[in-house]
Formats: C-alpha cells, sequence, structure tokens
C-alpha cells in the first residue's frame, strides 16, 4: 500500500495560518477586520460554521480579545488576528490572559506605523512590543514564519504550545509573508503532532484551578465540566482567590515566567544557514531573512564567509545561540525593517565579543539582498 502523499496547494501565507488553525482545532475566532490581516478572518467566518465552530466579529480589538478569552476558558481552542494598531488595542486583555494562564493564539501581521501609517506597506516595528506589550513582568512566546509554509506549520506549533504551557502564543508575521503566494504541501491529519490542553480528573474534593503540576503548568478546567472556580486578572492563590500576600505573589509570577524559560529547548526554535565557518553572521527573521539567505549565497559566491542565524521562535530570546555565534564571527548584521529593535537585543547577547551593527529600512518597503550584501561587503 503506497504512502498518501501531502496535498500541494497555492496559498497565501494568511490563508496557510487559517489552515494551519483548522489542522490544530481552532473552533473560535473572535476579531475586527485590519489591513494586511482581514483575510484571516474573512476565510474563518466561511470555514468555521461547517466544523461546527464559532466566528463572531466584535466592535473592536479590545473587546475581540476578550471573547477569545472567554472562549477558551469554555474549553474551546481560541485566536484572534490583527496588525499592529489593533494589537496595541489587545494589549490589557492579553495580559489578563498571561495572568489568567488562558491558552489562545494572537496573529499580527505587522504593517507599517506609527500609528495609522501605511496600512498595506510591511514593516517590523511590533518586535518589542510583542515582548513587553502588555504592562508588568511577564514571560511571552512569539513565532515568526519566513515563508507560507511556515505560516502553516508553525500555526499548528503556536497552538500546541498555547496548550501545553497554558499561555497565549503570538504568531509575528508581517505584510510580505502574510499576502506573500506560495506553494504549500498540506499534512496528512495525523502528520503533525496536535496538542489539547490537560484536564482534571472528576471528583476532586480539594480542586485548586491553579496549582501547579511537575512541569510548573495548573490542570484547569473547562468552565461548564464539573468545577466552579474564580477567574480573575489579580495576582491570586492556587484556589484562584485574589491576594496580595507578598509569598505567594512572588510564587506566582516567578511560575509564570519559569514555566517558558525552563523549557526553552522546546519552545525555542532556530535556523543556521552556512554558520559553521561563516566570519559574518546575518542575524534575520520574517520576510527580511529571505533576502538575508540571498545575500549570504552572493557573499559567499564571492568568497566571503557569510552565514545566517534566523531565529524563527524570537521570544523567548535566543540568547544561548546569539552568545555562541558572537564568539566565532568577526561581526554581526542585523537587518529589520525597523530603527533596530531587535539589534539591542542581538548586542545584550554578544556581550562585547563581536561587532554588531544593523540595516535598517523604515520607508515601507522590504530590506533588498543587495541593501544586506552592501553591509556584508562594508566588513
Amino acid at each position: 500500500m503506497s504512502a498518501v502523499l501531502p496535498l500541494a496547494r497555492l496559498m497565501q501565507g494568511n490563508e496557510a495560518i487559517v489552515e494551519g488553525a483548522l489542522a490544530a482545532g481552532v473552533r473560535f475566532f473572535a476579531g475586527y477586520p485590519i489591513t494586511p490581516s482581514t483575510e484571516i478572518a474573512e476565510i474563518l467566518s466561511d470555514k468555521l460554521p461547517t466544523l461546527g465552530g464559532k466566528y463572531i466579529q466584535m466592535e473592536d480589538e479590545l473587546g475581540s480579545m476578550a471573547a477569545v478569552i472567554g472562549a477558551s476558558l469554555a474549553g474551546l481552542k481560541s485566536m484572534t488576528a490583527t496588525s499592529g494598531p489593533g494589537f496595541s488595542l489587545k494589549q490589557e486583555n492579553l495580559g489578563f490572559a498571561i495572568m489568567a494562564e488562558v491558552p489562545c493564539v494572537v496573529v499580527n501581521v505587522q504593517r507599517f506605523g506609527p500609528s495609522t501609517g501605511i496600512p498595506t506597506a510591511p514593516a517590523q516595528g511590533d518586535v518589542m512590543q510583542a515582548r513587553w506589550g502588555t504592562h508588568g513582568d511577564h514571560s511571552i512566546i512569539a513565532l515568526c514564519p519566513d515563508s507560507v509554509q511556515e505560516s502553516y506549520s508553525l500555526t499548528v506549533k503556536a497552538f500546541n504550545l498555547s496548550e501545553k504551557f497554558r499561555t497565549p502564543v503570538i504568531i509575528l508575521t508581517d505584510e510580505v509573508i502574510g499576502h506573500l503566494r506560495e506553494r504549500v504541501c498540506l499534512p496528512q491529519p495525523g502528520d503533525l503532532p496536535v496538542i489539547d490542553r490537560k484536564k482534571p480528573p472528576a471528583g476532586l474534593k480539594d480542586y485548586k484551578p491553579y496549582q501547579p503540576g511537575e512541569d510548573g503548568v495548573p490542570v484547569v478546567a473547562n468552565f461548564c465540566e464539573g468545577y466552579r472556580f474564580h477567574v480573575t486578572s489579580l495576582v491570586h492563590d492556587e484556589s484562584g482567590a485574589p491576594s496580595t500576600n507578598p509569598v505567594v505573589t512572588e510564587k506566582l509570577i516567578n511560575r509564570l515566567h519559569d514555566k517558558l524559560m525552563n523549557n526553552l529547548e522546546e519552545i525555542v526554535l532556530s535556523e543556521f544557514c552556512q554558520t559553521d565557518d561563516a566570519e559574518i553572521i546575518i542575524v534575520a527573521y520574517g520576510a527580511v531573512s529571505r533576502s538575508a539567505r540571498r545575500a549570504v549565497k552572493e557573499a559567499r559566491a564571492e568568497g566571503i564567509k557569510a552565514g545566517l542565524f534566523r531565529p524563527i521562535t524570537i521570544w523567548p530570546f535566543p540568547e544561548k545561540e546569539i552568545a555562541s555565534l558572537s564568539r566565532q564571527a568577526r561581526a554581526i548584521i542585523v537587518p529589520e525593517m525597523n530603527m533596530g529593535q531587535y539589534r539591542l537585543e542581538v548586542e545584550r547577547a554578544a556581550q562585547g565579543n563581536t561587532r554588531v551593527s544593523g540595516v535598517n529600512k523604515v520607508t515601507g518597503e522590504l530590506i533588498t539582498p543587495s541593501e544586506i550584501l552592501a553591509a556584508i561587503k562594508s566588513l
């Protein structure tokens, strides 16, 4: 019996995110139309009802994030999609989801800003907003695809990480990848692992919804499945009751941080391209990494030992990998469609081991391979 081959389709990045979400089991979407992410909402509005799922267009992005949290607490895999201005509005309730440990996926198809900016132009200006947009000390997972195929696979990965660690996960893509059309191989059902959140057994006499397991992650019941408990954005104890006790506070904040930072090997994904002997390392993510890959190829053709390191998980930051490369390389170049947001983190991780410089473009246009190659040659 011959193996079933993957289904090959030509599709857009935003469409691939939809297909990945459906493969992961999404059954609820709440959002508000915004360029350049609207295709995600439009397609899901058609497909979700046919699968018994729910789609709702809310009055704004703040409300849509709240609806996603409510649906997830009721047991549905839930997501929303937006761009920069809408992502700003989601931050308050994103913080709620982090504190209350509510699994959900937030897609941000980045566009040029600040404010309304240029809705149809690409940018990478939300990198630090993804990390620190909601106030307080918190950990976050943000994944950054550089292709339509990866838009699909990373969406499945985002749901798996969200469900396993009970945390929001951000897919930080951009207008170029969102609207790019490429050939995508869709795996057969079951070929990609799909993780569902753990549930507590029935009949526990002293059920504590925020009591962590050995992995630091609590097993929280879905609403209306046998247990009643309190969910709050306030600091809370293991029963869910608000608390101002310093011991309870410190224990909770450390646990929220550690449940991700103690599992970096599973969470942090990256790609190394010709870095083994590279003297000049390009650190690039998203659409810009495509230009960087071409620039490395052209540099190698001219005898320059260049290589590409691509953080696929941009948060948590791949500190160990950057530190190792900084001890090897004569220089690191960080091209970004912003004023240098990720470069600052690369400089911190490099700890002065090598020179770190940037190629920054804020014109609403993609950085080209020739611009990165010129920076390589200048060194």
